[in-house]
């Protein structure tokens, strides 16, 4: 693949992830969740989505393909490692949330829908 095509590429793929993530969100605020941030950068890596309802903070990884089937098993072990020190990263940065608890939430995005897995993977035991 020549240069152009493979920016063009990571371009329409970068939207892809951008618009599923607005989805998302907007998904999560129509159910009462407040999106406290989005697309946040840390040392230990991206998290897409962070919102809290009524005391209970989520960690949000949104992820996007052709087929909502694809999008469930594109999740791997090593994600959720860097999605889980990211999550530390921002606690460490952003205490007073969570008083409810805490988890790791996966939302799905497809053309035929959104699929939201709450609780999708465990942290610290």
């Amino acid at each position: 693949m020549d240069p152009q095509a493979k920016e063009q590429a990571r371009r329409a793929a970068e939207r892809l992830g951008q618009d599923a993530e607005a989805r998302a969100a907007a998904a999560l605020e129509a159910r009462g969740w407040t999106v406290l941030a989005r697309r946040v950068r840390t040392p230990s890596g991206e998290l897409d989505i962070v919102a809290e309802r009524e005391g209970l903070l989520a960690f949000v990884e949104v992820k996007a393909r052709a087929k909502l089937a694809e999008a469930a098993f594109s999740l791997s072990a090593r994600q959720q490692a860097r999605i889980m020190a990211a999550a530390e990263a921002w606690l460490a940065g952003n205490p007073g949330h969570g008083g409810a608890g805490m988890r790791f939430d996966v939302i799905l995005v497809a053309p035929e829908g959104l699929r939201r897995v709450a609780d999708a993977f465990r942290a610290w035991g």
